[in-house]
C-alpha cells in the first residue's frame, strides 16, 4: 500500500497494508478509509487514527452483531489498534481533533490539489482525489454540524467538482486506485493510451492564473505552461471543450484503437503502428473527404513527411471526435460539421507548424481557452438557428415552406458559400438570419429595413394533387403510352397483334412519341411551378436546368408533331394545320430522324441503368465533364448519388417487373381493351339525328357519351392493376424465396428445441475465434466446446436479458 505525506510524495509502506488487506467482503465500503489511513500514517499518525476509528465506527453499524464471516475478528483486531494509537498518536497541528483534521485537510489541500492539476499524471490526481474525498467524509463525523472552517467548505466544494473527471467513466477504468484491472493491462489497450499520450513536441498552451490572499492581500497575476496529459487534453486546452466530452471521447478513440490494432495477424501488439492510426482516421473522416471534393476546396488535414504522422493523425481523428461529441443537435447535421472541422483542423495546422493565429497573429501557446469556448462560440450560434427555426413551425402546424428544418440547413453546407460565413463565423452572415416566431403581414413590413430571414433551400413542399403525376411521372407516361399503341393496334382492321408489324398501323403507332413529348412538356412545367417557392435560394446553374428543360420540352411537342404531319399522306383537320409549318421540310423521313434524335437520351439512360458500376461512378465523380452531364439528368445533390444495387439484383428486379408487366399488359389487351373496340365500333357507327344534348355538343353526330361512359371504368381499371398484379407476383416469388431460404420450416416447440441444440456448435464455427494447432488434438477439441458452450450461454443470457428489459417477452 502506497503512503504519501502533506507534500504529495508517494512512498511504500507494506506494514501498514494489513489493515486493508484484512477487511471481510461484507465490510468493503471501509477499504477506501482505511487506505487512505495507511497513506498520511507518516505525515500525521493522529488524523490517521482518527479514520481508522471513523472505520471501525462505520463497521459496526454495517453489522453491529458482527454476524459476517471474519467481521468479529476484524474488529476485535482493529479495536485493540485503536486502544493503542490513542496512547501512542497526540495532535500536531491543533489542540484537538476537529481543528487537527480541518488544518490537515487544508494543507493536504493546498500543497497537493491547487496546482496538481498542472503538474502531476492523472493517476496521481486520481489518488489524491480519492483520499481528499475520504478525509472529508471523515472530517464531517468528527467536526460538528454548522462548525465547519469557511475556507474547509470552499476546497470540499472544489474537490467535489473536479474528481469527477478522475473517475471511472463508462468502461475503461483509466484512472484506477490500486489494483489495475485486467482490461488495463490488455496489451492493445496499452499500446491505444501509450499513442494518445505521445505529447512530445507538441506546442503547450500558456494559461493565465490569479491568486488573491487573504486580509486583503493583493491579486497576482501569473502565467504558466499548462501540463498536458494526452492528445485529446491537448485538444481541449486549445479549443476548449468540456471536460466530460474529453472523458467521453478519450475512451472512445482508445477502444476503436484497440479494436482495430488486435485484428493484425502479427502477435505482438504492445505497440500501436502508423497503418492502424491512417486506417482509422480514413474511416473517421471519409465524409469529410468527400465534403472537401465536392465543394472542390483543399483538404486541411495534411500532415507534412517531416513530422510524426501517427501523432498528427490522431490530433484531426480526436478534433473530430470532440467536434462530433460536443455538437449536441449539429450533429445531425453532418456536413456543418464538416465545416467546423475544415476550419478548426486549418487551426491545427497552424498550431503545430506556423505556430501563428490566423486572426490576432498571437502565439498559439497563448491562445488557450476555457473548457465551454467551443460551446459558447460555435455551437450555441448555430444551435439558437435551430432552435428559433422550430419555433417557427408552431408544434408541427405550420407551413412546411414556412420554417427550415434539419435538411435545410444542412443543405447551406453542400456549395462552398457556407465557407462565407468566416472563421470565426460571421455572426450577420445570411446562413444566421432567423426571426424568433411567425410574423403579422406589419411585422413583416416593419423588418424590411432589418433585412429578410434566410429562405429555405433547394425545396419547398407545395401541397398538390400534382404530386402524384411528378413523382411517378415515367410510370404514368408508360402507361399512356402501352395504352395509346394498344388501343392503335386493337382498332386495326385485323385487331391482332401482328397488325403492328403493317407499315400503316406502325406509323399510326409512332404518334405515341408525339403524346410522350407533351407529357415531358406537362412535367418540366410542373417542376417550375412547384418548386416556385425555393428560387430564391436556388443557384443560378439550378434554375437555368428548370428553364432549359422546359425549353427542350416545348421544342419537341412543336417538333414532333410537325415532323409526323409530314409524313401522313392526305392530312385533314390538326394534322393539316401542323402540316401548313412544316412547308419545305416535307419529307417522308423528317419524323423517323426527329424520333431518333429524341430517343437519344433515353437510350443512354438505358444503358446505364443496366451498367450500375459506371453511374456509380459518374455520379459520385468530380470531374467538372460528367458534372456536367449528371447535371443534366438530374439536381446536384451531395447525398444519395451513386446509390445503386449491384448487377446481379438489378437483373433480378428487372426480371420480376418485365413478367409483371407482360402479363398486366396481356391482361389489358386481351380482357379490357379488345373486346370493346368491336361494340365501340358499331356505337359509332349509328348516326343520331336528334341529339338531346346539343346545347353542350351541337355537332356532334355521335353518342360519345356512351363510349365515355362504357371505356371510362376500363380505363380507371387499366391504371389501378398493377397493383393487384404487384400483389400476385410478390407472393409467388416470396413463397419461392422462402421456400429456398427454408422459411417456416421450425413449427413446433419441440423441432425448436432440437435445432436449438445445434445453435452452440453455430456459434462456435461462425462467432467464436478460431482455435490455435496443438498437439492433443481431440483433447483440445473437447475442451474449446466446453469453453464454446460457456461463452454461449453467456451471450444468450445476455440476449434473454436484454429482450426482458425491453419488454419484448416476459418474465
Amino acid at each position: 500500500m502506497a503512503s504519501t505525506s502533506s507534500g504529495g510524495s508517494l512512498q511504500n509502506n507494506d506494514e501498514t497494508v494489513i489493515d486493508s488487506e484484512l477487511v471481510p467482503s461484507s465490510l468493503a465500503p471501509i477499504v477506501p478509509i482505511l487506505r487512505v489511513a495507511n497513506e498520511i500514517q507518516q505525515s500525521n499518525p493522529r488524523v490517521a487514527y482518527i479514520c481508522r476509528f471513523h472505520a471501525y465506527e462505520k463497521a459496526h453499524y454495517m453489522d453491529p452483531n458482527s454476524t459476517g464471516r471474519g467481521v468479529r475478528q476484524f474488529k476485535t483486531y482493529l479495536l485493540h489498534r485503536l486502544e493503542t494509537e490513542e496512547e501512542e498518536t497526540k495532535c500536531i497541528l491543533a489542540s484537538n481533533d476537529p481543528k487537527e483534521i480541518q488544518l490537515f485537510y487544508q494543507i493536504f489541500y493546498e500543497e497537493n490539489i491547487i496546482d496538481g492539476e498542472y503538474k502531476k499524471k492523472p493517476e496521481e490526481m486520481a489518488k489524491i482525489f480519492q483520499i481528499a474525498s475520504v478525509l472529508y467524509e471523515v472530517l464531517k463525523t468528527v467536526v460538528p454540524a454548522g462548525k465547519t472552517d469557511e475556507k474547509t467548505e470552499r476546497y470540499a466544494k472544489d474537490v467535489e467538482k473536479k474528481k469527477e473527471q478522475y473517475e471511472h467513466y463508462n468502461i475503461l477504468p483509466l484512472y484506477a486506485v490500486g489494483v489495475k484491472p485486467t482490461i488495463m493491462e490488455f496489451p492493445e489497450i496499452k499500446a491505444a493510451l501509450n499513442a494518445l499520450r505521445n505529447v512530445d513536441n507538441l506546442p503547450m498552451p500558456r494559461i493565465h492564473m490569479t491568486h488573491g490572499g487573504p486580509d486583503d492581500s493583493p491579486v497576482v497575476s501569473t502565467e504558466r505552461v499548462k501540463s498536458i496529459n494526452d492528445i485529446l487534453d491537448w485538444l481541449s486546452s486549445i479549443f476548449g471543450f468540456q471536460k466530460g466530452n474529453v472523458a467521453n471521447q478519450r475512451e472512445h478513440l482508445i477502444l476503436l484503437l484497440a479494436n482495430m490494432h488486435i485484428r493484425k495477424k502479427e502477435s505482438d501488439h504492445t505497440e500501436l503502428d502508423g497503418a492502424t492510426v491512417q486506417k482509422l482516421k480514413v474511416k473517421i473522416l471519409k465524409n469529410y473527404t468527400s465534403w472537401c471534393n465536392y465543394l472542390r476546396v483543399e483538404k486541411k488535414n495534411k500532415t507534412p513527411r517531416d513530422c510524426d504522422t501517427k501523432q498528427v493523425d490522431l490530433i484531426y481523428i480526436g478534433l473530430y471526435l470532440l467536434i462530433w461529441g460536443e455538437a449536441s443537435n449539429v450533429r445531425f447535421m453532418p456536413e456543418c460539421l464538416c465545416f467546423i472541422f475544415h476550419n478548426m483542423a486549418h487551426e491545427v495546422h497552424g498550431v503545430l507548424f506556423s505556430n501563428l493565429h490566423p486572426v490576432s497573429g498571437e502565439t498559439y501557446q497563448e491562445a488557450a481557452r476555457d473548457e465551454e469556448s467551443f460551446l459558447r462560440e460555435v455551437i450555441t450560434p448555430i444551435y439558437q438557428v435551430l432552435l428559433k427555426e422550430v419555433k417557427r413551425n408552431k408544434g408541427g402546424k405550420a407551413s412546411h415552406s414556412g420554417w427550415r428544418n434539419y435538411d435545410d440547413l444542412n443543405e447551406y453546407f453542400w456549395s462552398d458559400r457556407c465557407l462565407k460565413l468566416g472563421w470565426p463565423m460571421n455572426p450577420k452572415a445570411d446562413f444566421f438570419i432567423h426571426s424568433d416566431s411567425v410574423q403579422t403581414r406589419n411585422e413583416r413590413v416593419n423588418q424590411a429595413g432589418a433585412g429578410k430571414r434566410k429562405p429555405k433551400t433547394n425545396f419547398v413542399e407545395v401541397r398538390t394533387f400534382l404530386h402524384l403525376y411528378r413523382s411517378f411521372n415515367r410510370m404514368w407516361i408508360f402507361f399512356i403510352l402501352a395504352f395509346q399503341a394498344m388501343l392503335i393496334v386493337a382498332w386495326s382492321p385485323s385487331g391482332s397483334l401482328a397488325a403492328f408489324f403493317d407499315a400503316d398501323v406502325f406509323r399510326i403507332v409512332l404518334s405515341i412519341f408525339i403524346t410522350s413529348a407533351f407529357l415531358n412538356l406537362f412535367q418540366a412545367t410542373l417542376d417550375i411551378v412547384l418548386s416556385w417557392n425555393a428560387w430564391k435560394s436556388l443557384k443560378f446553374s439550378q434554375i437555368l436546368r428548370y428553364l432549359l428543360k422546359f425549353a427542350v420540352a416545348a421544342a419537341w411537342a412543336v417538333i414532333l408533331p410537325i415532323g409526323y404531319s409530314s409524313s401522313v399522306q392526305n392530312p385533314t383537320g390538326l394534322v393539316k394545320f401542323f402540316s401548313s409549318w412544316a412547308g419545305d421540310w416535307r419529307n417522308h423521313s423528317f419524323y423517323d430522324y426527329a424520333v431518333a434524335l429524341y430517343l437519344i437520351p433515353n437510350i443512354l439512360s438505358t444503358i446505364l441503368f443496366f451498367l450500375p458500376p459506371l453511374r456509380r461512378h459518374m455520379e459520385r465523380s468530380n470531374w467538372r465533364i460528367l458534372t456536367l452531364i449528371m447535371w443534366w439528368a438530374q439536381p446536384k445533390l451531395y447525398i444519395g448519388r451513386g446509390m445503386h444495387e449491384d448487377m446481379f439484383s438489378l437483373l433480378k428486379y428487372t426480371l420480376f417487373w418485365i413478367m409483371l408487366l407482360i402479363s398486366k399488359l396481356a391482361f389489358s389487351y386481351y380482357v379490357e381493351i379488345l373486346p370493346l373496340v368491336g361494340p365501340t365500333k358499331l356505337i359509332m357507327e349509328i348516326p343520331i339525328d336528334n341529339y338531346q344534348w346539343h346545347e353542350f355538343f351541337p355537332n356532334v353526330t355521335h353518342n360519345m357519351g356512351i363510349v365515355i361512359a362504357i371505356w371510362a371504368p376500363i380505363v380507371l381499371v387499366y391504371f389501378m392493376d398493377a397493383q393487384i398484379w404487384y400483389a400476385i407476383y410478390s407472393t409467388l416469388f416470396g413463397g419461392i424465396h422462402g421456400a429456398f431460404s427454408h422459411l417456416g420450416e421450425i413449427r413446433t416447440l419441440g423441432m425448436l428445441r432440437s435445432r436449438f441444440e445445434a445453435v452452440p456448435s453455430a456459434f462456435k464455427n461462425n462467432l467464436a475465434p478460431p482455435p490455435k494447432e496443438d498437439s492433443k488434438r481431440e483433447h483440445r477439441e473437447r475442451l474449446l466446446d466446453r469453453k464454446t458452450i460457456a461463452k454461449f450461454s453467456q451471450v444468450w443470457n445476455e440476449f434473454i436479458y436484454s429482450m426482458r428489459m425491453e419488454d419484448l417477452i416476459s418474465n
